[in-house]
């Protein structure tokens, strides 16, 4: 019977399929397709570059077994790497790589099929290379369970973590989304599950990445055309942990890219951990599919600390500062700073630097003036609905109106200034604040800060629109 390329490579991969374990099969032999059989030599696609390096360091021994096996001892393997160039040009290009390791499967030479630019691997971590590649985690290791103190306001959260953490991608909280509003702990919990998974399980890889670093590696690898590779580097992670997946708003590759990966890691039993400002009903410009994904597991809430959960938190910082503080102040603290835990903690930070400093005990007048110094410069997070309500109740209209089509000059500059404060006390993408605000686009809300930057410099009436709101959305 004549041998062809599909048959060989059948064969070649039910041999390896017999050796290595069903999940290593199904990512990285399941999509090779065979091409050809040109004498000796059999000519396999792989979807990216960062794909061959990978076969070529980890599999080439069971390659070369099972390829020797079914055309012989002058066995050859060429590569032939097929991928979208996704910057510019929409056509794919293709790059022939015999087998590198020219000992175990005798190679030819390079034969590159369309001369565009090679991508070259890639680790978005900056880590050389992909020979005895180790993937670092980015995780703190100051961020963990034991000086995360549980509570009524993270019990759950803090619980499910817990979970993940003992048995990750093999609980029903997968993905475990992570959400609540500024200081209250999201991005310590996050890096608490990882801490535990390394202790627990160091051979397994997990990585914690910001959705803003995430975001800006898939920008350069688009442009590199990298993207498969960048694909794949994430899709062999199995702990992946995205910090602040809010800001995917807005950003359709981006989400379309991370779609990918979140379907191959859940369907490989991989554990996806995320967080948020906002629970996925509340958040804006991220496609259904995706936010439909992120309900699959658990979204648990971390709300603000109730006053006994202060004071332990309070208590837990100075006892790890080998500092005492009275209970009478350690309370008056805890009586005054409510929002959130990172204010808290400040506020402690401020209290002994200014006793140690100024070589002062700690009194509740000191107490005092720190908090409100502390209080009063901080910043309290608003969200886009309550910009526009301010801005509305200023001009005496309505949310509607401040939203509506109308041309009206007083209307069109109340919305512009809902733009601008909006772009200056958040953290939502152009296209979110233009999609709150009335159904316009990014290039509107742009107009629109530029607009107020102008007329606060030339109109001294406007001026102190700015002025007043500025004051209403601060204190």
């Amino acid at each position: 019977m004549t041998k062809t390329a599909d048959s060989v490579w059948n064969n070649c991969l039910a041999f390896i399929k017999d050796n290595i374990s069903s999940q290593a099969y199904k990512t990285w032999f399941e999509p090779i397709k065979a091409v050809k059989l040109v004498e000796d030599a059999l000519s396999i696609q792989v979807p990216s570059k960062f794909f061959y390096e990978w076969l070529e360091e980890h599999y080439v021994k069971i390659l070369k077994v099972a390829l020797t096996k079914e055309v012989g001892e002058n066995a050859k393997l060429v590569y032939i790497i097929k991928m979208e160039n996704t910057y510019g040009n929409k056509m794919p290009f293709t790059e022939k790589i015999p087998s590198a390791n020219r000992s175990k499967l005798h190679s030819q030479e390079i034969d590159v099929a369309i001369k565009n630019k090679s991508p070259e691997l890639k680790n978005p971590f900056i880590i050389p290379g992909i020979k005895n590649v180790k993937i670092e985690s980015q995780l703190n290791p100051n961020y963990n369970f034991d000086n995360f103190l549980e509570g009524e306001s993270n019990r759950l959260a803090r619980s499910a973590a817990m979970a993940v953490a003992n048995k990750p991608g093999g609980t029903s909280f997968n993905p475990l989304l992570i959400f609540g509003g500024v200081g209250l702990g999201k991005t310590h919990l996050a890096h608490a599950i990882g801490v535990e998974i390394k202790d627990k399980y160091p051979e397994k890889t997990v990585l914690y990445i910001s959705t803003e670093k995430f975001t800006q590696q898939y920008i350069d690898a688009v442009k590199k055309n990298n993207r498969n590779d960048f694909i794949h580097f994430y899709q062999i992670i199995d702990v992946l942990i995205v910090d602040d997946i809010q800001l995917l708003s807005g950003k359709v590759g981006t989400q379309d890219v991370f779609f990918h990966i979140f379907n191959h890691l859940h369907q490989n039993g991989k554990q996806v951990i995320l967080t948020s400002d906002k629970a996925p009903v509340d958040m804006m410009d991220i496609e259904q599919r995706l936010l439909s994904r992120f309900k699959w597991g658990l979204s648990a809430e971390l709300n603000h600390p109730d006053y006994d959960t202060r004071v332990a938190i309070i208590k837990n910082k100075l006892f790890r500062d080998g500092v005492e503080m009275p209970d009478d102040i350690v309370e008056f603290v805890a009586n005054n700073i409510k929002t959130n835990i990172r204010e808290l903690e400040g506020a402690i930070i401020s209290l002994i630097a200014h006793s140690s400093f100024n070589k002062k005990d700690i009194t509740i007048d000191l107490a005092r003036k720190i908090v409100d110094n502390y209080v009063k410069h901080t910043k309290r997070e608003v969200s886009i609905d309550y910009i526009q309500k301010i801005v509305s109740d200023y001009f005496q209209m309505d949310v509607e109106t401040l939203q509506s089509k109308t041309r009206k000059r007083h209307i069109v500059q109340a919305r512009q200034l809902a733009m601008f404060f909006a772009k200056k006390l958040t953290k939502a993408s152009l296209a979110s604040i233009g999609s709150q605000i009335g159904q316009r686009d990014h290039a509107t809300v742009l107009h629109a800060c530029k607009t107020v930057d102008n007329l606060s410099c030339t109109d001294k009436q406007f001026r102190k629109y700015v002025e007043d709101l500025n004051k209403k959305l601060t204190l």
